[in-house]
């Protein structure tokens, strides 16, 4: 499923983000950067030990990366040319959830776009160990791409990829309610 925001294709897919022909796909991170299990670990093991070395320079330079917070590395042995790191929230475990997961997709999209990149794949961000509800973080993702999208970025291609059909529906659904046109009877 697919919308044009601006200048910019939307997309909601069900698949496997490792294998996605885009210029960067974000990596559901964890704050140590080097690796893990669920996406991160997907992402490390396609990707081989160019990615692994690349966030273990940034780290040793930066420290942990807080959440909301995005790095680009390079995709190494992926399609993808870079992968673009980001922390999601834990779920419940801070009163700006919403605000911190709106800000990985915001952050990684920043740099996107710094780097000069022109398409970006998402995977379902916190939704997984760390717990955020599906439904309310396909929310929160859709919603803060589509502001981003509506000041017409120099992006071609923004696409959710997502493990399994329990995710993509809440993508699909959430895609639907954030792009519905306005019935101008309600206004």
């Amino acid at each position: 499923m697919w919308r044009t925001i601006g200048n910019t294709t939307l997309e909601v897919v069900e698949g496997d983000i490792t294998r996605q022909s885009v210029d960067a796909i974000v990596n559901a991170a964890n704050s140590g950067l080097l690796g893990g299990g669920g996406v991160d670990g997907a992402i490390h093991r396609a990707g081989g030990p160019a990615i692994l070395e690349q966030c273990r320079r940034i780290r040793d330079e930066r420290g942990r990366l807080p959440t909301g917070q995005a790095v680009i590395t390079t995709g190494g042995e992926l399609v993808a040319r870079h992968v673009i790191h980001t922390v999601g929230p834990i779920y419940g475990s801070n009163e700006d959830d919403a605000a911190l997961l709106a800000a990985c997709h915001t952050n990684s999209l920043a740099i996107a776009m710094a780097d000069g990149l022109r398409s970006v794949a998402f995977p379902a961000i916190s939704t997984g160990a760390y717990g955020y509800p599906l439904s309310e973080a396909a929310d929160v993702a859709l919603s803060a791409v589509a502001s981003i999208l509506q000041e017409d970025p120099p992006l071609d291609t923004v696409r959710f990829v997502l493990f399994g059909s329990e995710s993509y529906r809440a993508y699909e659904s959430a895609l639907e309610r954030i792009t519905e046109p306005e019935d101008p009877a309600r206004s």
